[in-house]
């Protein structure tokens, strides 16, 4: 499968060339599946302190009249999170869109950030608690939107689940890249799945760039910068059933493993 991940910025005129940019690099390179960055295409509400109504709703319409231009990335499914309001509740809602389906609403964001600019708790409501396993043609993936890479408890039940990806819309700091790096390292280790994420980015330094895909065995295998914000490669998802039957994961299922080999990091004692 031909996997893409991006930055991209919300600034208008910026989004605008960036937008332009994404979809002659999908196109071109015939990319099977885009993820794109939390709340792509709107600006971050979630930094006022309270959360206004009347910002929302214009949020909500800007998000839905750039989702309307989706098929222009002529991918078979893009993945995100988008505002949306349901029974008049806020949340943020992951989707996944298809050219076969159309938009398809995914889980809700459960973790939610409430600190100085990251005021999400205030701007959502809490969504879902589960994580299961959604499907993009051939891919069975996990979504954990940007603060809920941390929720390290998932990992464990994605591997159960026979999962291959876990998908992770972001909106993090330039600052805070290389943690962020780390824990999507540790999403595929324990999981046996590969890591996609994809970030936002804006000159500030606020919103940080740096899209990844990661492999099963937490070898970073593309990255975004600056200088190239789009990335895109062939994935073999057959990499993920070869993983979980390797160390750390069956560890955890009380199995032995695939040898008589010492696991890496045990020391025999004599």
């Amino acid at each position: 499968m031909r996997v893409t991940v991006c930055e991209l910025p919300h600034g208008p005129a910026a989004l605008a060339a960036a937008w332009a940019g994404l979809c002659r690099h999908t196109m071109e390179d015939a990319s099977d599946l885009v993820l794109l960055p939390e709340f792509a295409f709107v600006a971050p509400v979630w930094e006022g302190e309270r959360f206004d109504p009347v910002r929302w709703a214009a949020t909500e319409v800007l998000s839905d009249t750039w989702l309307e231009r989706l098929p222009e990335l002529g991918a078979t499914h893009v993945v995100g999170a988008r505002p949306a309001r349901i029974e008049g509740r806020p949340f943020n809602q992951g989707f996944i869109w298809s050219a076969s389906h159309g938009l398809t609403a995914l889980r809700r964001k459960f973790f939610l950030p409430a600190e100085p600019g990251g005021w999400e708790a205030r701007w959502f409501d809490r969504g879902d608690q589960a994580f299961p396993a959604f499907h993009a043609g051939a891919l069975s993936f996990g979504l954990n939107i940007c603060t809920e890479l941390w929720a390290l408890e998932t990992y464990a039940a994605y591997a159960a689940l026979n999962v291959q990806a876990i998908l992770s819309p972001r909106a993090t700091a330039e600052a805070t890249a290389a943690k962020w790096l780390s824990v999507g390292v540790v999403a595929a280790v324990r999981s046996g799945a590969f890591s996609l994420s994809s970030n936002r980015v804006d000159p500030t330094g606020a919103y940080g760039g740096v899209g990844w895909i990661i492999s099963p065995d937490g070898r970073l295998l593309a990255s975004t910068t600056a200088d190239a914000p789009f990335a895109t490669i062939d994935i073999d998802l057959a990499d993920s059933a070869a993983a979980r039957a390797g160390y750390p994961r069956y560890v955890f299922r009380g199995e032995e493993g695939p040898s008589s080999a010492t696991p890496p990091g045990i020391i025999p004692v004599a």
